[in-house]
């Protein structure tokens, strides 16, 4: 097996990776199934640089939570009802989020951080 050697000459002695490569490197190591390791060595980096593009570019490896955007409701004259136990966030008058109780703490926590609500 033949290993492949770069070397690089002048002032310059760190390769320079646009935000464009590190995005894609980034999303290659969070696919199903990838492993951090595979994917350093088949783009020639440590992993290390993996996670701390990760940091940078504020990515989590958490997964992801459905979220489910609903129009407004249209105001009735009918006599109202009780409502049901809720955390409503209403952010600048353009989103409003609604977060049921049997929600966990921690997972409600992900989702406010995550639409940069604080």
């Amino acid at each position: 097996m033949m290993s492949r050697v770069e070397v690089i000459s002048g002032l310059e002695r760190r390769r320079g990776w646009s935000l464009e490569e590190k995005q894609a490197i980034v999303s290659a190591s969070l696919e199903a199934g990838a492993c951090v390791s595979a994917v350093a060595r088949r783009f020639d980096i440590h992993a290390n640089q993996i996670y701390r593009w990760r940091r940078a570019l504020s990515v989590r490896d958490a997964g992801f939570a459905e979220l489910v955007v609903l129009p407004d409701e249209p105001v009735t004259a009918s006599v109202p009802t009780a409502p049901s136990a809720m955390i409503e966030l209403e952010v600048a008058g353009k989103m409003r989020l609604r977060i049921p109780p049997t929600t966990p703490p921690t997972l409600a926590a992900a989702i406010v951080k995550a639409l940069g609500v604080s």
